[in-house]
């Protein structure tokens, strides 16, 4: 949390090979985290990177887009090909992937900030009134 209050709860789409968050590569930035019952929920903002304008597109477009965790730390063997994370674990980030490693982990739209419209509708009565003031016949009316 203190790294969402201090603005630095960045992430970018897919997963680099680093561990580090690569600044020219972010998309997104998590403005919220928070538990809903056993589920970890966040809120993000699509950040005006390029990035975050592919992002932006894929969602416009009805493309599932996954959250998927990175992070570093130790792995134990527990048989039949499965892996315990261990204590020393460090949450990274939460990138946003095609195909996320938890099932059914896909980011959900709930709000969006909407761009305002601009009211063009004086225009064309200023643009009539010019034309007809003008010339002193209306070929628009």
């Amino acid at each position: 949390m203190e790294v969402v209050k201090e603005n630095r709860a960045t992430g970018e789409l897919d997963h680099p090979d680093s561990s580090i968050i690569s600044l020219k590569n972010v998309s997104h930035i998590i403005r919220n985290i928070f538990w809903d019952g056993d589920h970890v929920v966040g809120k993000i903002e699509i950040l005006p990177t390029i990035s975050g304008n592919i992002l932006k597109a894929l969602i416009e477009n009805n493309v599932q887009v996954g959250v998927s965790s990175r992070g570093m730390g130790s792995l134990k063997p527990m048989g039949e090909g499965m892996m315990e994370v261990q204590d020393d674990f460090e949450l990274l980030c939460w990138d946003l992937v095609s195909i996320p490693s938890t099932p059914n982990t896909y980011m959900k739209l709930s709000e969006g900030k909407q761009q305002p419209t601009k009211d063009y509708s004086k225009i064309s009565g200023i643009v009539t009134e010019i034309i007809c003031n003008a010339t002193g016949v209306c070929p628009l009316c």
